[in-house]
């Protein structure tokens, strides 16, 4: 057992981020909680991460592997302390309670109501702690779909997101990465970081809300305003895009190469590029309206230029004439390119033997710093750390503020 000393010395941070100071208990699991208090980590928030004692199902979503962990895990628990409780223990709920009591956050993505025959629901919580900012993450919200499991792959499929993704004519296919609950995951910390500005000003907490279906209409963006606003319902186009041309790969000498040409200017640019100059003058391709009609006369004398080269020569000579494209490649050819523009796009997170490989934080700030001097944590690696901290007896900060 760890004995009872000061916080800051139980959690030694090596930044003092623009959260330092915000205790949050991370009662979430799989991906969009999860995602959503790693970023809070990352900006120097003290998270408690309360597992079950089977741990948090992606510990087990293997393969990829790394040292017998799943790399899944491993991708959205960086700069967290794991504490194993059974709940229906009542020794070890009355250690979540006392977690719970010293966290000004505390976030949770259990079916509606499961956490109520254990007092942890917001409004018993509330009562007791009303600065407490608390934030429930479920699948299709707490009324009529309480009942709906909230899977990525189901909210793709209902959400329209499947129905659009795809081969024109083709099946609906999910999304490679479960897009769905990152979007939740931020939607989940934009919330968070709302709530806690509010309560800096007025002393009390609240409730946030967010679920897997509102957050993917939501970022659905031009596709669902077309449904709401302009009475147009969407279908696959593979690659192309509804309202931008040329927007879309087109074959090279070897490869596909992406083309993203967003207005006039830039279509007059990849015109003289190409050495088509006569084609920006076109009454037809001139502006992006009269693109879109005549797309079908447009790709092919795009096509045939575009094959008299390989795509990573046309992408030096299009970017040099700052045309927006790009090759297909892998996600390790996409961590090579960020590493090439200066992006160092991988960061170890913590410190000695235990160094773990990840992705950086995504966000730069000019004068506070990210942390990574925590690793994703082994299951139940840091309870005789939390019991500490809570035998302290010091609630809030557990480092020195700015």
């Amino acid at each position: 057992m760890i004995a009872p000393t000061r916080p800051d010395a139980l959690f030694p941070r090596e930044s003092d981020g623009p959260l330092a100071g915000v205790v949050i208990a991370d009662l979430s699991r799989v991906l969009a909680g999860p995602y959503a208090t790693m970023l809070l980590a990352d900006m120097g928030a003290l998270v408690i991460k309360v597992e079950s004692p089977r741990g948090d199902d992606t510990r087990t979503w293997m393969p990829p592997v790394r040292d017998g962990e799943a790399t899944y895990f491993l991708s959205a628990n960086r700069g967290k302390y794991s504490i194993a409780l059974d709940f229906a223990d009542p020794a070890q709920l009355r250690t979540a309670r006392e977690i719970i009591a010293r966290a000004d956050v505390l976030v949770e993505n259990f079916a509606p109501g499961r956490l109520d025959r254990f007092g942890l629901d917001y409004d018993t919580l509330a009562a007791r702690h009303p600065d407490l900012v608390y934030a429930s993450i479920t699948g299709f919200g707490t009324e009529a779909g309480a009942d709906l499991p909230g899977y990525d792959l189901l909210v793709q499929a209902v959400s329209g997101l499947m129905d659009l993704t795809g081969p024109a004519d083709g099946d609906p296919t999910k999304v490679g990465v479960a897009v769905v609950d990152v979007i939740t995951g931020l939607h989940a910390a934009t919330g968070i970081l709302a709530a806690l500005h509010a309560r800096s000003a007025t002393g009390h907490g609240e409730h946030i809300e967010v679920n897997l279906l509102s957050s993917v209409l939501s970022g659905l963006v031009n596709q669902a305003s077309a449904v709401v606003a302009g009475g147009a319902v969407p279908t696959r186009m593979g690659n192309a895009h509804p309202s931008v041309y040329p927007y879309e790969p087109f074959p090279t000498a070897d490869r596909d190469l992406v083309i993203a040409v967003g207005n006039d200017a830039q279509f007059a640019r990849l015109c003289e590029a190409l050495g088509l100059p006569e084609l920006a003058g076109d009454p037809r391709f001139m502006a992006m309206a009269g693109r879109n009609r005549h797309r079908a006369d447009l790709r092919p004398l795009l096509a045939d230029r575009l094959r008299t080269r390989t795509a990573d020569q046309w992408f030096e000579l299009l970017r040099a004439a700052q045309v927006p494209c790009g090759p297909i490649q892998g996600i390790d050819a996409g961590l090579r390119l960020a590493e090439r523009l200066g992006l160092d796009p991988v960061v170890q997170a913590g410190s000695g033997k235990r160094r773990i490989p990840t992705v950086r934080h995504p966000i730069r700030y000019s004068r506070s710093h990210v942390d990574y001097s925590q690793a994703p944590p082994r299951l139940d690696a840091d309870g005789d750390r939390v019991r500490a901290w809570l035998a302290a007896g010091e609630r809030g900060r557990v480092t020195t503020p700015r």
